[in-house]
């Protein structure tokens, strides 16, 4: 199971610690969803989930104004902070009541408030922990963006990956990683690709050594993540080999549990890695539209070969 502390959180969303005197890196969130406590402002805990982020907006808070009893509305949330949730979070800009801050002190549960509207924060939270925790992976490869299309090339060590990527970037596309692509699953269909921190904007040419991309080319030529659309594996061209000259069927390569599409590509002498790899980019983004190369050939043939049966 993945984390993030509380405290990149609070940094993420640019949130107001009322209780700043909680160590909140010493806080971890374990689950992408929130929850808003409204049945629980009722004292229904029943299915109550308490690793979850706690979030109140107008609803919530009209609520707890229209209790006149103060002890009441102490003892409710006595109750709901003794579930120690990661944080709880008042939108809107809606400042907390003292009952709430001496729950929270009480208990070590933070109190945060943000000038977000509650929908947008919950949206923007949900978005960004999906992300933050998604399942993931690293595995030998280069990531770049080409004309939108994220493109991760793979193949053995010293077969060409960086050098293709180099010249891509020459080219006017983006780095996102070189050597060590981390992939994380963000939804079923999504997977987005990221550099570890330390070789983030750097590629390793083999007889000349480090470069670093964002400084001899500018900002740019680089990119923090970018999901992952298409797969292109490099490989020791062989004559033996039958390799697909249509491409009427996808093949596919799959990254926990997603698949996307892919090409194997033979390197041999004189061969322009970088154009093959933006003739991929654009004919996949092609597909994606709806027109397909190969199976439009593969009609004008068919139909080539009925007309001169009918003669």
């Amino acid at each position: 199971m993945y984390s993030t502390t509380l405290t990149k959180f609070i940094e993420k969303l640019n949130l107001v610690n009322h209780l700043p005197e909680i160590d909140t890196d010493k806080i971890l969130i374990t689950d992408p969803d929130i929850n808003r406590p409204a049945v629980q402002l009722s004292g229904f805990f029943e299915h109550f989930d308490s690793n979850r982020i706690q979030i109140c907006g107008n609803v919530e808070h009209a609520y707890i104004t229209s209790i006149h009893d103060r002890d009441e509305t102490a003892k409710i949330f006595d109750n709901l902070f003794q579930y120690k949730f990661p944080c709880l979070v008042f939108c809107r800009g809606l400042q907390p009541q003292d009952f709430v801050l001496e729950a929270g002190r009480k208990y070590g549960v933070p109190v945060l408030t943000s000038d977000a509207t509650t929908s947008g924060f919950v949206h923007e939270t949900v978005r960004w922990l999906h992300v933050e925790l998604a399942p993931r992976i690293s595995v030998h490869a280069v990531l770049v963006d080409v004309y939108g299309v994220g493109v991760l090339i793979m193949g053995e060590s010293g077969i060409g990956k960086s050098e293709a990527a180099l010249e891509l970037i020459k080219r006017g596309h983006r780095l996102v990683s070189d050597d060590v692509v981390e992939i994380k699953k963000v939804s079923e269909e999504t997977l987005v690709g990221t550099s570890p921190d330390i070789t983030r904007h750097f590629i390793e040419l083999r007889g000349i050594g480090i470069i670093d991309v964002k400084a001899l080319f500018g900002f740019e030529c680089v990119k923090m993540s970018q999901s992952i659309d298409l797969v292109i594996n490099l490989e020791e061209w062989d004559k033996d080999n039958n390799y697909d000259r249509l491409g009427l069927e996808d093949q596919y390569t799959e990254f926990l549990g997603n698949k996307v599409v892919s090409y194997n590509i033979p390197i041999r002498p004189g061969r322009n890695l970088a154009i093959i790899v933006e003739s991929a980019a654009v004919n996949h983004r092609q597909k994606e539209m709806g027109y397909n190369a190969a199976q439009e050939l593969y009609n004008r043939v068919t139909n080539n070969m009925n007309k001169n049966k009918d003669l």
